[in-house]
């Protein structure tokens, strides 16, 4: 059975096959956490939050919202990291939308893209910042 091709990556746009292919995977994959309306984010605001292993998987696993560049390395994490649960869980929409001038380049580019093309008013936030 042939595999459907997927969307944003293809020979087309100047990438080997297998490239795109995995480059489109890649997306995929952050594509399928996405929780269907940042709403959905209601991570805490503020205190100390301890990540599982399974998105803390290498350095600090404890963050301290109150501390600006933790905060950051918590949403970094979470959202290269984290599951849709996990998302949900620790990630706050208010929070996201104060940090996502910032957050985004500290990000790859697939998160950012993912995120933005789910969630326009991030892309706005960035444009407005800049």
């Amino acid at each position: 059975m042939a595999a459907s091709p997927l969307p944003h990556a293809s020979a087309a746009d100047g990438l080997p096959d297998a490239f795109a292919q995995d480059l489109a995977l890649y997306r995929e994959k952050f594509r399928g956490r996405l929780p269907a309306a940042l709403e959905e984010l209601r991570g805490p605001a503020e205190g100390i939050v301890t990540l599982p292993l399974h998105v803390a998987w290498s350095g600090m696993t404890s963050y301290d919202l109150g501390k600006p560049r933790q905060r950051m390395g918590l949403y970094r994490a979470v959202l290269h990291e984290g599951l849709r649960e996990d998302l949900t869980a620790y990630l706050n929409r208010e929070l996201l939308l104060q940090l996502w001038p910032v957050l985004r380049t500290l990000v790859g580019r697939t998160v950012r893209t993912v995120w933005e093309e789910a969630f326009p008013q991030l892309a706005a936030r960035a444009r407005a910042a800049a």
